[in-house]
């Protein structure tokens, strides 16, 4: 007998086994500490991040995109010269907020990621500026708004590959009860 949801968040609630989850962040941040060592010019693009949105947005579930996004951004500081918790804090922050939205915009819609993963990148730019510059008081970190919108640019197209990829490993958490 098929069950149905009750609700439009249970209907698009997905899950994913747990090794999905931990592969997919290990590989992307393996992928982004040293790519950027091989070719430079991929220093713009940030996996990690990328995986916290999907993850966050598919989930849409506040504290899991939270907590995935402070253990990703904690690892990825451990891979860095940066204090650690700084990325920690902004993944925590760009994660709760993806997954809050989740909950109420349609975000099986490519349009909508696209836009949700550009605007979050930003989001992330402007949360890392403002604990450089305030918290940890280093008036020479700037943000350079030109290389900020390339780097959502760049982030937002190899996110959607990245999320098609990972749509066929979810599974609807619905069925599974």
């Amino acid at each position: 007998m098929a069950r149905r949801a009750a609700t439009r968040r249970e209907l698009e609630q997905h899950s994913f086994h747990p090794a999905v989850i931990l592969l997919a962040a290990g590989i992307m941040l393996f992928l982004g500490m040293y790519l950027p060592h091989i070719f430079p010019k991929f220093a713009l693009l940030d996996l990690p991040l990328i995986i916290v949105i999907y993850f966050a947005i598919s989930l849409r579930s506040p504290i899991s995109g939270t907590l995935i996004g402070a253990s990703t951004g904690i690892l990825q500081d451990l891979a860095t010269n940066a204090p650690i918790g700084i990325l920690g804090i902004a993944k925590s922050i760009v994660g709760y907020a993806a997954a809050s939205i989740s909950l109420r915009v349609d975000v099986e819609n490519i349009l909508s990621r696209a836009i949700l993963n550009f605007g979050f990148t930003l989001l992330q730019s402007c949360i890392l500026f403002a604990v450089n510059h305030w918290m940890l008081d280093l008036p020479t970190y700037r943000l350079l708004w030109l290389h900020e919108l390339l780097r959502a640019a760049v982030n937002t197209v190899v996110a959607i590959p990245v999320s098609f990829l990972l749509d066929r490993m979810r599974t609807e958490s619905w069925q599974r009860r």
